[in-house]
């Protein structure tokens, strides 16, 4: 705050544009108001990104890890937990009973899937593809398998999906004994953008409307008799990597994470034009402005809060829609020392490969295996 006497000193002079408005010609004038607003939207950008940028100095007032144990660990970031579901908006039940509804969707030799559909609020229902393997001596683990932009569930298990990006994972999750639970999200951009502003004016985020509508497909999943509630893990490719990243701090239910193609440099991927790796900020991408994020909240900070629990990232070193896997790297090693300060660091795991943007199954299969079921 200025003081009086700073406010008070002499005005430093200076012979701009013109030296009285009324004897300029209206070119000078035109030419001066657009310059000034020019001027004006530089310095504001350069402030802003400068701000941005300037991340460790801010975030470290939010962040008080302690690594003494997992339990110490834990206890320290769960203000930043509730400030993350207060970012995203957070909504609570509106019914108690969730009407399911069933259709048939694929029955394969290994397994029988099926269109669940709840009621999450009287006007607003949840939908999901939900596969169930068909032999069962017991109780299985479940996996939350979850599309990107521009994707479906259908997607998850190998239907339109031409350039095999989703390589149906979900199929062989399910062929390997895990049941799929594949939530539907919305996902077209403009009415992604459309329905991010009608949640903004109660405060919220669609964000936080989807991530609710997951743990509540999830909730419906664990009622059934053939799953097991203690082994559940969450696997989303592109916007779904987004959704694991985004869900998993707030669901302690899910216990394993893999996300593919989508951990960045969030301060790069958000705001720094780059010939090797596009930027929302230049991008028609409004739902990707969670109010807050690089507050506190980067890629290595939301794994922050996954930690202790096992995480794999899949990078393609191809993945020009995404990420510049380089500045992946410098975001992975910041969420690795997480996990290795607390003696854990065989519990994260990046898996650089050559492909492009595609979730990578034999990889994620056996880190679930691993992590999950063993």
């Amino acid at each position: 705050m200025l003081t009086r006497s700073k406010m008070r000193e002499k005005p430093k002079e200076e012979t701009g544009f013109y030296k009285d408005i009324s004897e300029a010609s209206e070119g000078l004038i035109r030419q001066a108001v657009i310059d000034r607003q020019n001027l004006q939207r530089t310095e504001t950008e350069d402030f802003l990104r400068a701000e941005i940028s300037d991340y460790e100095s801010r975030s470290s007032k939010y962040w008080k890890r302690d690594y003494n144990s997992m339990e110490a660990y834990k206890k320290s970031v769960e203000p930043n937990r509730k400030r993350w579901l207060e970012a995203v908006g957070e909504f609570e039940p509106g019914v108690e009973d969730m009407e399911p509804i069933i259709e048939p969707f694929w029955q394969t030799e290994h397994f029988v899937a099926k269109w669940i559909n709840i009621k999450l609020f009287e006007r607003l229902r949840g939908r999901a593809i939900l596969a169930i393997p068909k032999v069962t001596k017991e109780k299985v683990p479940i996996v939350i398998c979850q599309h990107g932009i521009g994707s479906g569930p259908e997607n998850v298990f190998g239907f339109d999906d031409p350039d095999f990006s989703y390589a149906a994972y979900g199929k062989h999750l399910a062929e390997e004994g895990f049941a799929v639970l594949a939530p539907l999200n919305i996902t077209e951009r403009p009415p992604r953008a459309r329905y991010t502003r009608m949640a903004r004016l109660l405060g919220k985020d669609l964000w936080g409307l989807e991530i609710f509508k997951i743990r509540r497909l999830l909730d419906y999943a664990l009622s059934l008799p053939e799953i097991d509630p203690e082994l559940v893990a969450m696997w989303g490719l592109s916007l779904g990597g987004a959704f694991t990243l985004y869900t998993t701090p707030l669901e302690l239910r899910i216990k394993v994470a893999i996300i593919s193609g989508w951990f960045s440099h969030r301060i790069r991927k958000m705001i720094i034009d780059d010939p090797r790796q596009p930027s929302f900020i230049s991008e028609p991408v409004e739902h990707q402005w969670i109010s807050g994020l690089l507050r506190e909240f980067t890629d290595s900070d939301l794994i922050s809060l996954i930690c202790p629990r096992p995480v794999m990232i899949q990078s393609g070193k191809c993945d020009t829609i995404i990420t510049w896997w380089p500045f992946a790297m410098e975001e992975f090693e910041r969420a690795r020392a997480h996990y290795r300060k607390l003696g854990i660091e065989d519990r994260i795991k990046w898996d650089l490969h050559e492909a492009g943007h595609c979730a990578r199954v034999q990889s994620g299969i056996e880190f679930l295996k691993k992590w999950l079921t063993s």
